[in-house]
């Protein structure tokens, strides 16, 4: 089932099609480089599990992106419900991961405006976070292209990594929808 699309992508539930991809992204060193670490197939089947199981839980999730050129899957874009508790908990974050030869075209921020769109005109959000180690810029130029604002002051350890971890800090930003929506509405005048 589609969740929504793009000019150059839908974005959409898993199939049992795509573990194979998917498996080949998350094992890939340079996408998982401000991650834990690459996964194996079978820890990266599971995520696609726990995935599916957070669209039934909450009514949406971590999207499969299919190029609509060629329907391959090249990753996800789309709402989590962190399942840790922090400062900013709890929250709906957008997220992104992307293979790598499909970095570096706009495919991220295209997608991630379109499930802003969905986030805040579709399901009635209020805001959303986005987080990541501080070094991954490639990921913090698309929150600031979708208008995310970062405040050094709610920066975090994240708690699912160890004390003294070189991951372990991240980066907090946030998208109000009142703002998003605010700067739609002057776009269009």
């Amino acid at each position: 089932m589609d969740v929504a699309s793009t000019e150059r992508m839908v974005l959409r539930h898993w199939r049992e099609a795509d573990r194979e991809p998917f498996g080949r992204l998350n094992a890939d060193p340079r996408v998982m480089e401000f991650l834990a670490g690459p996964l194996s197939r079978k820890e990266s089947d599971l995520l696609v599990e726990r995935i599916e199981a957070h669209f039934r839980k909450h009514g949406f999730g971590l999207c499969a992106a299919e190029l609509r050129r060629d329907h391959s899957l090249i990753g996800f874009v789309g709402l989590s419900v962190p399942a840790f508790e922090c400062a900013f908990t709890p929250c709906v974050e957008i997220g992104w991961r992307l293979a790598a030869d499909s970095w570096g075209q706009g495919l991220a921020t295209e997608g991630a405006r379109e499930m802003v769109r969905y986030a805040f005109e579709g399901i009635g959000l209020e805001e959303l976070v986005s987080f990541t180690a501080p070094g991954n810029m490639r990921s913090r130029r698309v929150m600031e292209k979708l208008g995310m604002t970062h405040d050094p002051a709610d920066d975090f350890d994240h708690p699912r990594l160890p004390e003294g971890h070189p991951l372990r800090r991240h980066v907090l930003y946030r998208l109000e929808g009142s703002e998003w929506k605010r700067r739609r509405a002057a776009e269009r005048e």
